[in-house]
């Protein structure tokens, strides 16, 4: 038995209670949350690898976008042409540079902050579930437009792709909650033209994590309530499967020497 507001009930009584009774969901049908577990998690798995690599800087080199290459003369090839599939998402948590200045440092300072400015609200509107698929598929979504636009041989890192799609997702959101979007809108088209302006950035990473992120945010804010996970969960497999058969052509163009 357990103790009820009046009297007892049994523990089958509580437990057929709880499955009846409707499970409360955010605005966009993820679980509620308390506190942006997923948001500082991330965080810490940036700033770890950040400090990895400052001692280890070879893991860059290992872990960074490349389309394909040979590190040597005569040497085996790497990228993701080469079977290294991995680098489209590991590309997102390494940073380029090591220690503590020059452009490593500004890019995680930079891209820290704004994980931290934006991740909180999006992750207690999207719920958990939701806005980590929107931040590694924005992640893998500017790698892939990185890997279609860049020279192969050459490798980026860092993770603008998935900060630009988050951005993304904050302005589908806005938009959706009828709120004013003028302010992403004026980040969004800042640190855009510093993007084009400064040539050490891999502005394509970006165009290709905010058009990602902006997708499959619409997909999720703009899902019907009826089968609302359904249409959700469909969507996210509907992009993951475009985002493996460009891979897949873009393998096919490099290793066979179209381009």
């Amino acid at each position: 038995m357990r103790a009820a507001s009046v009297g007892q009930q049994c523990v089958e009584c509580v437990g057929e209670g709880a499955r009846s009774t409707r499970q409360t969901r955010t605005t966009f049908g993820g679980r509620p949350v308390t506190g942006a577990v997923v948001t500082w998690a991330l965080v810490a798995i940036n700033v770890a690898v950040f400090l990895v690599a400052w001692v280890r800087p070879s893991v860059v080199n290992n872990f960074a976008m490349l389309g394909y290459a040979q590190y040597t003369a005569g040497g085996p090839p790497h990228g993701v042409a080469a079977d290294e599939w991995y680098r489209l998402i590991t590309s997102a948590f390494v940073v380029p540079g090591a220690g503590l200045s020059g452009l490593g440092l500004v890019d995680i300072l930079f891209n820290m902050w704004a994980l931290v400015f934006v991740g909180p609200p999006l992750e207690g509107l999207l719920g958990r579930i939701r806005f980590l698929a929107v931040y590694l598929l924005s992640a893998v979504g500017g790698s892939v437009m990185y890997y279609y636009l860049a020279s192969p041989n050459q490798a980026a890192a860092g993770a603008s792709g998935a900060i630009y799609g988050l951005f993304g997702a904050w302005f589908v959101v806005s938009r959706r909650l009828r709120a004013d979007t003028r302010g992403i809108v004026a980040l969004i088209a800042i640190n855009l033209v510093i993007s084009f302006v400064w040539h050490a950035i891999a502005w394509q990473a970006h165009i290709g994590g905010l058009l990602t992120g902006a997708l499959i945010t619409a997909a999720y804010v703009y899902a019907p309530r009826r089968n609302r996970a359904v249409f959700q969960a469909a969507a996210t497999v509907l992009v993951i499967a475009a985002l493996v058969v460009a891979v897949l052509v873009r393998n096919a163009q490099l290793t066979s020497g179209a381009v």
